[in-house]
């Protein structure tokens, strides 16, 4: 005999596919929430490290700015000793340059001519003295201009007086100081004295 079934396959067929539909849905959702559990463990991971560098370059960040810091005040101590280096070097090598200045003053001064005083202010020297004649003062001036250490001799005043039938002139001139302390040689000797 034959067997009828006449219970609802398809309903039953529907049933398990919305069993199966929800274990799937069920799944899915798990799976997917293990994924984003894993990727927000594994961003905060991320950032964590990221902090932890950032804090490790801040540190080094820090560190280099205190070497910089020493340094910029190492390189002005060393400026500081450059400077006074090369204040030392000057006067040692304008040690003779005094002695040059006043040798030349005598070899540039011819006979009939004194000197009275002497000023300088920088390069520029002035000159105040007594001569027997005005042609002495104007060979006193040509010698100073020949000179290697002296340039631009200028008469500022010059004044004649008779003292005892006795004809002399006062003057004052100046003159450029061209004493070179860097030259370890010594110039050549004034111009002759007339």
């Amino acid at each position: 005999m034959t067997k009828i079934n006449l219970l609802d396959w398809r309903g039953a067929l529907r049933e398990r596919r919305k069993q199966q539909f929800t274990a799937l849905l069920g799944l899915t959702v798990l799976v997917s929430l293990a994924i984003v559990g894993l990727a927000y463990m594994a961003i905060d991971a991320a950032i964590s490290h990221q902090q932890e560098r950032n804090q490790i370059l801040q540190k080094e960040i820090a560190a280099l700015d205190k070497q910089i810091v020493e340094i910029q005040e190492l390189q002005k101590v060393k400026a500081n000793l450059l400077a006074r280096m090369r204040v030392i070097e000057q006067l040692q090598q304008s040690r003779s340059a005094s002695v040059h200045f006043f040798d030349e003053i005598i070899n540039t001064l011819p006979d009939g001519v004194y000197l009275t005083s002497i000023h300088q202010a920088g390069a520029n020297v002035t000159l105040d003295g007594n001569a027997e004649s005005n042609g002495r003062i104007s060979a006193y001036m040509k010698n100073l201009d020949a000179s290697p250490w002296f340039k631009d001799p200028k008469l500022v005043v010059i004044r004649t007086s008779d003292k005892n039938h006795l004809r002399s002139s006062d003057f004052q001139l100046t003159v450029t100081n061209l004493t070179k302390a860097t030259d370890n040689s010594p110039p050549a000797a004034g111009a002759p004295k007339p």
